[in-house]
């Protein structure tokens, strides 16, 4: 299985599906995702409490792989997600990457970066131009 296809599925079958058993197996248990939260690695348990959590917000969840590039067992993704604010039914995008090790068709160590800032703003959980107003030094909020 190419790791292109390793990472199709995980986008769908967890982040789309919410197939929490899947993030075991294509997790190893040792593995920590590092980038999703600062200050924090994301464990297959912290994927069992994230995942609902972004899913309650959202539904209609739509990931594509737009870039992919493969390397011994490395595998780099740009990927986009278009999904629905369940809050107010407008739609939504956001953007990410995802640099990952593999062993034996599982992930063993995760580099990632997500636009949550954009991701939250469209939802209205911050205001809008947020990091243009901290680039100028205003404070949010």
């Amino acid at each position: 299985m190419t790791k292109k296809r390793i990472l199709e599925d995980w986008f769908r079958r967890v982040w789309v599906e919410g197939d929490l058993d899947a993030i075991d197996e294509m997790f190893c248990p040792e593995t920590h995702a590092a980038g999703l939260l600062p200050e924090m690695q994301v464990g297959p348990n912290e994927f069992r409490e994230l995942v609902p959590m972004f899913l309650a917000m959202v539904e209609d969840v739509h990931v594509a792989l737009d870039k992919v590039m493969e390397d011994g067992d490395w595998a780099a993704a740009l990927y986009s997600m278009r999904v629905t604010d369940s809050a107010t039914g407008k739609p939504v995008v956001g953007s990410g990457q995802l640099f990952a090790r593999f062993r034996e068709n599982k992930m063993v160590e995760t580099y990632n970066s997500f636009d949550f800032m954009a991701f939250f703003e469209q939802i209205g959980l911050l205001p809008p131009n947020s990091l243009a107003l901290c680039l100028t030094g205003q404070r949010i909020g």
